[in-house]
């Protein structure tokens, strides 16, 4: 990107007004530091001289007046000047206003602009210095500033990349290093000792076992490997192409060789990581019925924290649908001057506009995906209001609103994914079946008393007091394929309610029904829809375990999208695949209505097919560090996971090296049985040892078994939010073989 002028814009910066309150607004100067990856603003407190924030922290970057902060602190004439970057993490929105409307449209370009060109994992390998990153930690330990590292310096150094090395080792690598004899190192002795640092020997032993052309991998040397290592069906052409595209040497290119950095490069390209790429995409048939697809799906969407006196926020419907999820809630309450309001009703918890909300999300909804949302509406309107939301609806959606089966007279079934790609589906209750809706003049229509639809608190749900709700018309027409009913047993579901009419589990309800009756709820599944959500005892906003309910069919397994935890982790591992669509088929023998599989019992068919799993775990590269304190080193451990069906699961760990994030090294070997593949998720954790306290999460990476490429093969982490840490992995050894 250089000489970029979107580049060059942020790089010179300039003064931007920043909005915290009515009263709060200063102003600040903001720019690109010079590595192009952290933007640096003016601060005037004295112990905070340099207030920094990186590029790939920013979730995304929102142009006007779209931020709670904004809409409460400015007014409706410094719209266009106004703009907010939201981030990753639960890092504070950064509300700010620019001098003209273009001005602000720059700075929203050029950001989303240079954030797209970042590469994410790792650092351009042909390269031969070190990564910016390194960089940045060298200045640190340069205390006086004279670009040299003294023996103390280079200590300091090692401490902030979080290695820790013996005082003799250190000692002789610094003098190894220090060719000039001055006990400094500068320049390329820098760049010498970052190389010895940065050795990879099991790399070395991969590579020598195929480097059988003086020295180098010739082209069948490269075929070899990827055949009988990586298990991979490619040719020698193929093997060209990779010495063409990867080895940065262009004396060995020219004779069609491949040396060590070649190949170490190939190594961490994106397309032969631990991901197949071909998942990646969208890759499953998406032409089959809603109900056939496991669906990304949020509880009480808009809460950023917990359930009784958190925020409410349009930013967590953003948040929640750039990270795939098809289905959101809205809890719907009558409010001021005849606008709807969403907030968790009874509790403490903020409020935000039902418009917002709807506007929010129509901006944001096929950002990260094409295929169909669906609004979860929870309503608790009056009739007065409920048109209200019907006519927001109608408005902001327009026509990509289902508000009308598609093709002509009355559905059987539902329509696919594809069929319904960039659409709005409404869950809610509706006046009468969807049947009716083709019948002229039906006295059905005029019942305007529906069963309200709580979550609530109470576990005995039979002594719930089931109170009367009326009954907009205008919103009961707008439920099409989603009709909100409740669950009375799966034979009176298979005998009395329509392909679209759809309950709502609890948690603990649903767990019954799937160790119960898992048959019974996969058949339930086959025709129509299920949603789960947590239970309301979890006013922490903590999470259930996904994959049991997965694993019974059902489809809408509602998470409480804010909460950082190992269900999540799992949640985003299931959808990280048929491109982020937020749709994942289900397997052949969970869309068939004969199916007899008990993902508990595990009897004979189709879904039997029993693999065996060996896992070595390598190596580590630059894990970071989980206490920010100078002295703390990490002392990391990886476990293994399986998630599936109960005969599945398991877990399995290394053990722990002390003092090195930096490179550690484990080569141990682990095997797993699986019976079940289809539903099995395999997770890798990263944990800092720690024999008092309990172990801290470093990072972590979750991925279907089906999608896994086997032989040698880098892992990226991804931290307690979910997002990628850049340069982090881990290194391992993966093949999965039929059980004898």
């Amino acid at each position: 990107m250089e000489g970029d002028q979107d580049l060059q814009f942020l790089l010179q910066g300039g003064d931007l007004l920043k909005v915290r309150s009515q009263s709060w607004k200063k102003t600040r100067y903001f720019k690109l530091q010079d590595d192009c990856k952290t933007m640096w603003r003016e601060s005037k407190r004295t112990f905070r001289k340099k207030q920094t924030f990186l590029l790939d922290d920013i979730s995304v970057v929102r142009h006007g007046r779209q931020s709670e902060g904004l809409k409460k602190n400015t007014e409706e004439n410094v719209e266009g000047r106004c703009f907010s970057i939201m981030f990753k993490s639960q890092r504070k929105t950064l509300d700010l206003i620019a001098s003209s409307e273009e001005e602000a449209k720059q700075w929203v370009s050029s950001l989303q602009k240079v954030m797209f060109n970042i590469i994410s994992f790792s650092f351009d390998r042909q390269d031969k210095r070190p990564p910016s990153w390194i960089y940045s930690c060298l200045r640190k330990a340069d205390k006086n500033d004279d670009d040299k590292l003294s023996e103390s310096e280079v200590k300091r150094f090692l401490r902030l990349i979080n290695i820790e090395v013996d005082d003799d080792y250190a000692e002789m690598l610094f003098k190894k290093c220090d060719k000039s004899n001055t006990g400094l190192l500068s320049g390329e002795e820098i760049e010498h000792f970052y190389d010895l640092l940065t050795h990879r020997e099991e790399i070395d032993v991969i590579y020598g076992a195929y480097a059988k052309t003086t020295g180098y991998m010739s082209p069948q040397n490269l075929l070899d490997f990827l055949m009988k290592e990586q298990r991979e069906e490619v040719t020698l052409a193929d093997a060209h192409n990779i010495i063409r595209k990867f080895e940065p040497d262009e004396g060995a290119k020219g004779k069609q060789l491949l040396s060590k950095d070649g190949f170490l490069m190939y190594l961490h390209n994106a397309d032969t990581m631990v991901l197949n790429p071909k998942h990646k995409e969208v890759y499953q048939d998406m032409s089959q019925p809603l109900n056939h697809y496991f669906i990304s799906s949020s509880h009480n969407t808009y809460l950023m924290e917990d359930q009784l006196k958190g925020p409410s926020s349009t930013e967590a419907y953003v948040r929640a649908l750039l990270k795939g999820c098809r289905c959101v809630e809205l809890d719907c309450w009558d409010g001021s001057d005849d606008e709807p309001v969403i907030y968790h009703g009874h509790t403490l918890t903020s409020k935000i506009l039902f418009r917002d909300a709807i506007q929010a999300i129509k901006e944001y909804a096929f950002k990260t995906s094409d295929y169909p949302v669906i609004l979860s509406l929870e309503n608790h309107c009056s009739v007065e209001q409920q048109t209200v939301m019907a006519h927001h609806m109608n408005s902001i959606l327009g026509s990509a609103l289902i508000t009308s089966p598609l093709g002509e007279g009355m559905p059987s079934n539902f329509p696919s994914p594809e069929e319904l790609k960039g659409k709005f589906l409404i869950k809610g209750k509706r006046l009468n079946k969807l049947e009716a809706s083709f019948v002229q003049d039906t006295a059905a229509a005029e019942d305007t008393d529906v069963t309200e639809e709580e979550e609530s608190n109470d576990e005995d749900e039979e002594q719930q007091k089931k109170s009367k709700l009326k009954m907009a018309k205008d919103l009961s027409d707008m439920v099409i394929y989603c009709k909100s009913v409740h669950f009375h047993g799966f034979e009176d579901a298979r005998k009395n309610l329509g392909f679209y009419e759809m309950s709502s589990f609890k948690e603990h309800k649903a767990m019954g029904l799937a160790e119960e009756s898992a048959n019974a709820y996969i058949l339930h599944n086959v025709e129509k829809l299920s949603r789960i959500y947590p239970a309301g005892s979890r006013a922490d906003s903590s999470n259930y375990n996904p994959v049991p309910l997965w694993n019974a069919g059902c489809q809408i397994v509602a998470l409480n999208f804010q909460t950082s935890c190992s269900e999540m982790d799992v949640n985003q591992g299931r959808f990280l695949v048929n491109g982020k669509s937020g749709y994942v088929l289900k397997p052949a023998y969970m869309r068939d209505l004969s199916s007899e599989f008990d993902p508990i019992t595990l009897t004979r068919g189709d879904w039997l097919k029993p693999k065996t799993l060996h896992v070595m775990v390598i190596s580590g590269q630059q894990l970071p560090k989980v206490n920010k304190k100078k002295s703390s080193i990490v002392d990391p451990l990886v476990k293994v996971e399986i998630y599936g069906v109960q005969a599945d699961v398991a877990e399995k760990e290394t053990n722990a090296i002390e003092n090195n994030g930096f490179n550690p090294e484990w080569n141990e070997n682990f095997q797993f049985d699986v019976y079940v593949p289809d539903l099995a998720l395999l997770r890798f954790v990263v944990k800092d040892y720690d024999s008092t306290s309990g172990n801290e999460f470093i990072g972590q990476y979750t991925l279907p078994l089906t999608s896994l490429q086997m032989g040698y093969r880098h892992v990226p982490l991804l931290n307690k939010n979910g997002d990628l840490i850049p340069s982090a992995g881990l290194f391992v050894h993966v093949m999965v073989l039929d059980a004898e």
